[in-house]
């Protein structure tokens, strides 16, 4: 609801319609079939807009969802082989490595010896090397193969930006052109509470958001 009037007013298409009462702001929003959304609380005075608020509240939360993704810290990920590992298995792992990588995550690949397979270390090596171009779309190997105690081993870098900033980044860019649109040529909103918004009629949710007037 929406308790302070007068109020700047942008219409739909983002033109100012100027300073107004937020009963006739609502009125002319009613007229167009929009909801009365305060875009900008903090400035003086208080800014709206005639929005769907049901699409505006849609977007706002996809943008957190969104601004959180872009948080998400770099994973180190770990695939282990074995020296007489089967074909069907290495693909396997392949497809789990590159599955790792397209989320934008490190990665160790390890092939781990037993017994006497330590003295062959020839074969763990060439294991890797043979991993290693088999996700090079993917990746890129850090470091040679690395032979630390019962175990040989190397690093690879993902060539993917996580998918916070990449393929998931297309909706949030999406959002960000309407938040653009409701925000243009009004000052900047202020706090992190959902806006408040007045109704332009229909179920209880819409109800809840209709304002008295001034």
């Amino acid at each position: 609801m929406i308790r302070i009037s007068p109020v700047r007013v942008v219409d739909e298409n983002g033109n100012q319609l100027g300073i107004m009462p937020t009963a006739r702001a609502l009125e002319i929003a009613q007229e167009r079939g929009y909801d009365l959304v305060e875009v900008a609380p903090t400035a003086n005075p208080p800014v709206v807009r005639f929005l769907d608020f049901g699409q505006y509240k849609y977007e706002l939360a996809k943008r957190e969802k969104e601004a959180k993704r872009r948080q998400r810290a770099v994973d180190f990920k770990e695939v282990r082989l074995r020296p007489k590992i089967g074909q069907a298995d290495f693909e396997t792992k392949v497809n789990r490595a590159i599955e790792f990588l397209e989320d934008g995550d490190r990665i160790k690949v390890t092939v781990q010896f037993r017994g006497r397979e330590l003295t062959h270390p020839e074969i763990g090596r060439n294991l890797l090397l043979r991993f290693a171009e088999a996700i090079k779309d993917h990746g890129t190997v850090e470091r040679a193969p690395a032979l630390e105690g019962r175990a040989m081993h190397i690093t690879v870098a993902s060539l993917h930006k996580p998918k916070a900033g990449e393929a998931k980044a297309a909706d949030g860019r999406r959002g960000d052109e309407g938040a653009a649109k409701a925000s243009a040529s009004v000052p900047a909103a202020g706090g992190g509470s959902l806006p408040a918004a007045a109704s332009a009629g229909g179920g209880s949710d819409r109800a809840a958001r209709t304002t008295t007037g001034a």
